[in-house]
């Protein structure tokens, strides 16, 4: 999760410098209900504290 955390702190500034206004990233697992909703939850939270806009959806969490 430190690495992924780190690699998005380092992206996230220049993709607004390049003046992207949205940026989708995905995460998955075989199922998509355990370990990538905890993962895409916990990195929509850093996200967040970094000051950035935040929509996270759990596409197949109901599945």
């Amino acid at each position: 999760m430190k690495k992924l955390e780190n690699l998005i702190d380092f992206l996230l500034p220049l993709y607004v410098e390049e003046g992207k206004l949205g940026l989708t990233i995905a995460i998955g697992c075989t199922g998509g209900r355990h370990r990538s909703a905890a993962i895409a939850q916990t990195l929509a939270d850093f996200i967040e504290e970094q000051g950035y806009a935040v929509q996270c959806i759990h596409r197949d969490i109901q599945k």
